[in-house]
């Protein structure tokens, strides 16, 4: 039996539904990558906002180039189980907030329509930072990347996300339309800036009026999101199936912990998302730079750590003290240079995470989190790092976590048929397996100045304690570069 609209009744009595009437909820809200972090999150939260009685906030999902979720969904009218994992409790609701699905190019003419109406409010996004085609390190748009080449050859017929957005505010411009807000919910400092910035450059290569428009009229908020959601697995699936009583093509487990923060700046209204725990704050910088760096950033450090020492899942890493001793200096070096938001307890934040990170209930694989290391490592592990170096203070942890980073492109390098995955991938292999004495790899991959930039390479200090580092690891028999490097 599949879950669905009628087979809702027959749920098991311990398995929360929608309790509204989803054939009134009006679709306002277009979202641009629905994957499973976003229906643990967003779309967990938008489910209060029309369960306390606003029906006018509902959700349109769309994946610009898959057609998976739409095959997955529409058949049981866009309804999923969502379960909460704790590490001794279980807890699963459906939820009925996406009220339609866009997949896959065939779609995006219709996907653009219904961008370009009146009724839609605001178009949120979750697409990774490689969809912005913007340097995060920088912060300039890559007008020259392929995709955005091919877009501005044929606006009409966009392909990219900054594309497909300018496309939808041209046509609501010209129909005399307010523009919808842009939304952008990826992990991500700055993201709403980062949103702006592609949308802007994008819309200036094509009509300086058209740019204006949009910088004066458009809002691009920033969030900080947060919520442990690893990929789904048919472990997972044969699970959630077994305790709602039904077939779920595509459910999504997460973490019992969620938190939003969002700048309160909508052109068109917005959903009372505060409902579901949301917080509108003047203080999002200082709310993502904790989440990024101490968050993320440990979260990077532990998936390279558990990569070459074999630990599959973070719950698995939190088990090996070598892993535990390193993230709890990295916390400390992380907090010594951290500006936190008024009122929070950065050791409590810290003590949460550690509880997060243990539960053996979420399968979240290292290998997942190790991936775009070239994307990461500047926002999550850098960044605190350039902040020490200029207090004029040492960050040995910070060292080994990218020493590890290091051991990681090395291990895979020499592994048949390895692949990272990456944007900068072959430079990265093809440096890491360059030579085998340690201090050579260290400047062979020091020297990728989109990763490192040219000051981090020329600080002797860092590099000599990022050689220390580096050959420590080396010399660790249960780290699996071990005999590949000379010390």
């Amino acid at each position: 039996m599949r879950l669905s609209e009628k087979n809702l009744p027959l749920l098991p009595a311990n398995v929360q539904r929608p309790s509204y009437d989803r054939s009134r909820v009006v679709g306002s809200i277009v979202h641009l990558g629905m994957g499973a972090f976003h229906r643990a999150h967003q779309a967990m939260f938008t489910e209060a906002v029309l369960a306390s009685g606003d029906p006018s906030w509902g959700i349109i999902g769309a994946n610009l180039f898959s057609e998976d979720k739409k095959q997955a969904l529409e058949p049981q009218d866009c309804l999923y189980a969502l379960a909460e994992m704790g590490e001794d409790s279980e807890k699963v609701r459906v939820i009925g907030s996406i009220v339609g699905v866009f997949g896959g190019t065939g779609e995006i003419d219709a996907l653009l329509a219904r961008m370009s109406d009146a009724v839609t409010r605001i178009v949120s996004i979750t697409a990774t930072e490689k969809s912005y085609y913007v340097d995060t390190a920088s912060g300039k748009p890559q007008m020259q990347a392929p995709e955005i080449a091919a877009d501005l050859a044929s606006p009409e017929r966009p392909r990219t996300i900054p594309g497909l957005i300018v496309r939808a505010l041209g046509n609501r411009r010209a129909a005399g339309i307010p523009p919808f807000t842009v939304l952008s919910c990826d992990n991500l400092p700055n993201n709403g800036r980062l949103a702006q910035a592609a949308v802007l450059a994008f819309a200036s290569e094509l009509d300086a009026d058209l740019a204006a428009w949009i910088e004066a009229e458009v809002s691009f908020p920033c969030t900080m999101v947060d919520r442990i959601t690893p990929a789904t697995t048919d472990a997972d699936r044969a699970r959630v199936n077994e305790l709602i009583g039904m077939e779920d093509a595509w459910p999504v487990v997460t973490e019992e912990f969620v938190q939003w923060v969002i700048e309160d700046r909508f052109t068109m209204g917005r959903p009372d998302w505060n409902l579901g725990g949301a917080i509108f704050s003047d203080e999002i910088e200082r709310w993502e730079s904790m989440k990024l760096r101490c968050l993320n950033g440990a979260h990077s450090a532990l998936a390279y750590l558990g990569e070459i020492t074999g630990r599959e899942t973070v719950a698995e890493a939190m088990r090996l003290p070598l892993i535990t001793d390193i993230l709890d200096a990295l916390w400390s070096e992380i907090r010594e240079v951290l500006r936190a938001p008024k009122g929070v307890d950065t050791a409590d934040y810290v003590d949460s995470l550690k509880r997060r990170f243990r539960n053996p209930a979420l399968k979240y694989r290292t290998a997942q989190i190790a991936s775009d290391g070239s994307k990461k490592l500047p926002l999550r592990l850098l960044a605190p790092l350039r902040d020490r170096v200029a207090k004029g203070l040492a960050s040995p942890a910070i060292a080994t976590a990218i020493a590890a980073w290091m051991h990681y492109a090395v291990r895979t390098a020499y592994t048949p048929g390895g692949a990272l995955a990456d944007p900068l991938s072959a430079e990265i292999l093809e440096r890491a397996a360059r030579r085998v004495n340690a201090g050579e790899i260290i400047g062979d991959l020091l020297s990728i100045e989109p990763i490192f930039g040219r000051d981090l390479p020329a600080n002797t200090a860092f590099r000599a304690e990022l050689l220390d580092k580096f050959a420590g690891l080396a010399r660790n028999p249960a780290v699996a570069t071990a005999e590949r490097i000379r010390v």
